[in-house]
């Protein structure tokens, strides 16, 4: 290299190391010019987004390997090529000029506010482009326009006696930063919350904030002050938020062309962005996920219920999904002294605050009650240390079940809605309604079972007389209902750990101090008597590690209810898809799971003494226990085959759309290849971290994704963020093989169980045959979901219906 060409190379390198961080009105950028903050974290430059040529004026992470964007000037006008200009003008505004020095942007601030010509406008170390005077004022600088990033120490501020209320305002498209549907803002309310709007209407609400964390944002340690947000509010209605993080940690907060407000931090480990969190999470983060009155649970099937004392408005659309028009109350509230009276309020715990909330300050607990009861309008109210009292006037919407923080939320309803002789009403009412011969029946099967009482006490033989079938069953104990009543409080809403399709879930403890799971089986549950004796009868039979004991039941007038071991861990959805806990199952573990899952599927299939095909696997019937190993449970919908049995058929269709194979959804055919499907979905969703129900941009369903990606040899991108870069990526790659075999089109071409495994093993993939298409890859888009019984239907853009006479 000669001497000149070093002093060449030396001066470019100056020029790189010394770059400008500020521009003045005699200096001003064109493109591929920029500026950039003197520690180096961020420039301002032009750019163009992915699969565009548009040019646009922006701030951007300098140092990243990836861009992003945290701040756009000419956002909703941009350059049709690269002749574009970034100056001061002559009136000391920052403009953004094309080519025949249009203006496509300004910084607009009025003459009134500005000095003198010797403005000067500098990238400063935060982020912020400040407009600088001459004497060093500030007037403008980006930080007051935020467009879809929030950065450290900018802030959303609401002035209630101005209107003024800052928002964040999504891009249009990963192509085009204009002004998109979703906006956040803070909720004109004197309580401190935040909301995401979808075109104007709510989208998602973070709850009230108590002074260390949102109430309506579930979080597994329940402060957001590690995450560096500050609330300022002076109790009248003005409030500001602000994110504030140490300097060596690059943060933001996003919201996403989709709708997503996601705080995320930079991963140099990873080489990629964190989530602190996001919202919405699940399903019932949305607004007003199950109408008025109506509780969502991402972790139940179905997802919505209507609170204590309420009925679906339109019980057909409530039971086919549609739960957009809420519940009614089943009896309506006297008001005045009477009604006082006879008033009751029940408890919900863990609960999301709902919308619309009225802060009464300076009430303790009691004075809050005492204040809703006498206030005929209100219908509900909660009592949160950092808060104080809250109510709630009309109707209730935007609740949701949490499984830990949220409010105990007290419910007004008719003290004739907690009476104790429920029951007897039940049975007196189905007597006048049913005539005479169903009280004669009743009768008889009551004295009946007395009688057998004293000689039979704790054997199934006690409930022959519901259903003689069950002559060949094993004994197995009979709990008395007292006893579990006693065990879980009363069945008090504390210590319900869940909905299902069968009913509710209580955890329980029993007088020797063993901890049980009780499933009740629930007077409108669309699983019936005939799937609680199918359980009873298929699960009482089998023992392995890898599925749920069943430790006995319950069998009393109306009551029926299965007894279980207890596990501390719940369920795999309750990790799997939850972002705050999913990071507890690295790889390791989740391929624990994986060979678990399949060791409890082969006893199923080819190991136990009966042969049972299971029709319901799902992430949410894998328990795990207090090691987090995976326990196969709810046999409601299983069958036992016979002899050389390999397949059947049924018109009655029971599972959960999405994991339901082919044959089986449409034509009602069934066999082990069913299980092997829905391992095979569930198999993805422990890969990916995404539910089967999951859609991208181009609807395709989960497998649908899955199966393009595949093929496009960009597996990389399937993975969970949180156990990516582990250096399991073959092992990875080759489940993510075997899930693709497990979910093809054809039953005929999926393997059995005990292959699965074997391949799982195998140290190479070379001998694997290549999978065909899945089944079910491109679906309509909709969020609902079920486990039920058709013959036709239509149900997450799944239309099932019978084409043979089977």
């Amino acid at each position: 290299m000669s001497s000149f060409q070093v002093l060449l190379f030396l001066f470019f390198l100056n020029v790189i190391c010394n770059a400008s961080d500020s521009i003045n009105t005699t200096n001003f950028l064109k493109d591929e010019e920029s500026i950039v903050s003197s520690n180096g974290t961020f420039r301002l430059s032009f750019f163009s987004p992915p699969n565009t040529t548009n040019r646009y004026v922006g701030i951007y992470y300098n140092k990243l390997p990836m861009m992003k964007v945290v701040w756009v000037a000419n956002r909703n006008n941009p350059l049709r090529n690269s002749l574009g200009s970034f100056q001061i003008s002559k009136d000391d505004n920052l403009q953004v000029l094309n080519g025949q020095k249009h203006i496509l942007w300004s910084s607009n601030v009025t003459l009134s506010q500005l000095a003198t010509n010797m403005s000067k406008a500098q990238l400063l170390d935060s982020g912020n482009l400040v407009l600088f005077s001459s004497d060093n004022n500030i007037i403008w600088q980006s930080f007051d326009h935020a467009g879809n990033t929030l950065l450290p120490h900018m802030s959303l501020v609401y002035n209630k006696a101005t209107g003024k209320n800052s928002i964040v305002q999504a891009w249009k498209n990963p192509s085009d930063p204009s002004q998109g549907r979703f906006t956040t803002a803070l909720g004109p309310s004197v309580l401190p919350e935040f909301f995401i709007w979808d075109n104007g209407r709510r989208y998602y609400r973070s709850g009230p904030w108590n002074g260390n964390w949102f109430l309506g944002i579930e979080v597994a340690v329940p402060s957001f002050q590690s995450h560096g947000i500050i609330i300022q509010t002076d109790g009248k209605g003005n409030t500001s938020l602000e994110f504030s993080i140490p300097p060596f940690l690059l943060t933001n907060y996003e919201l996403s062309y989709q709708g997503t407000a996601r705080q995320q931090y930079w991963d140099d480990t990873k080489g990629d962005w964190n989530a602190l969190w996001e919202a919405p999470d699940n399903e019932c983060g949305f607004y007003g996920r199950c109408g008025e009155y109506g509780s969502c649970n991402f972790l139940s099937s179905p997802i919505c219920e209507c609170l204590k004392g309420f009925e679906p408005k339109v019980r057909q659309e409530w039971e086919s999904g549609n739960w957009s028009n809420g519940c009614t109350r089943t009896k309506q509230l006297q008001c005045g002294a009477k009604g006082a009276k006879e008033n009751v309020f029940f408890s919900l715990p863990q609960m999301k605050p709902p919308a619309d909330t009225n802060w009464l300050q300076g009430l303790d607990q009691d004075s809050c009650r005492t204040q809703c009861l006498s206030n005929c309008s209100c219908s509900a109210y909660a009592f949160d240390i950092g808060v104080g009292c809250m109510t709630w006037s009309g109707n209730l919407i935007d609740t949701q079940q949490f499984s830990s923080s949220g409010v105990n939320l007290y419910l007004r309803l008719s003290h004739s809605e907690l009476g104790n002789n429920k029951r007897l009403k039940i049975i007196v009412t189905v007597t006048a309604v049913s005539g005479t011969a169903t009280l004669v029946a009743i009768v008889y099967f009551l004295c009946r079972r007395k009688a057998r009482e004293a000689k039979r006490n704790n054997t199934l033989l006690d409930i022959l007389e519901v259903n003689p079938s069950l002559d060949k069953f094993e004994e197995l104990p009979l709990f008395k209902f007292e006893k579990l009543s006693a065990a879980t409080n009363n069945f008090q809403e504390s210590n319900k750990l869940g909905q299902g399709g069968f009913g509710p879930v209580y955890k329980g403890t029993l007088e020797d101090g063993q901890e049980v799971a009780i499933k009740r089986l629930s007077g409108t549950s669309r699983q019936g008597v005939e799937e609680f004796m199918n359980e009873v009868l298929v699960i009482s039979k089998l023992q392995h590690r890898n599925l749920v004991k069943l430790l006995g039941c319950c069998v009393e007038l109306l009551e029926r209810m299965l007894i279980y071991d207890y596990m501390p861990n719940k369920s795999l959805d309750a990790f799997l898809f939850d972002p705050q806990k999913k990071g507890i199952l690295d790889w390791k573990k989740r391929y624990s799971i994986i060979e678990g899952i399949c060791r409890g599927i082969l006893y199923l299939h080819r190991d136990s003494r009966l042969k049972i095909i299971h029709r319901d696997l799902k992430a949410a019937n894998i328990l795990l226990d207090e090691n987090l190993n995976p326990k196969i449970s709810d046999f409601g919908m299983a069958r036992i085959f016979g002899g050389s049995q390999s397949e059947a058929d049924t018109t009655r269709v029971v599972g959960t759309y999405g994991y339901m194979p082919p044959e089986y959804a449409i034509e009602g055919r069934f066999s082990e290849k069913s299980d092997v499907f829905s391992f095979g979905v569930l198999l993805l969703e422990i890969i990916t971290g995404k539910k089967t129900r999951w859609f991208d941009e181009s609807s395709l369903s989960l497998l649908g994704y899955v199966w393009k990606q595949w093929n496009e040899d960009n597996y990389i991108s399937l993975i969970d963020p949180v156990i990516a870069y582990q250096g399991f990526e073959a092992e990875i790659s080759k489940c993510i093989h075997v899930g693709l075999l497990c979910v093809q089109e054809y039953a005929q071409d999926r393997p059995d169980i005990s292959d699965v495994i074997a391949k799982l093993i195998a140290s190479s993939t070379a001998d694997f045959q290549k999978p065909k298409q899945p089944g079910f890859t491109r679906f309509m888009r909709d969020t609902s979901s079920s486990t039920q019984s058709h013959q036709t239907s239509s149900t997450n853009g799944l239309s099932i219906t019978k084409i043979s006479g089977r």
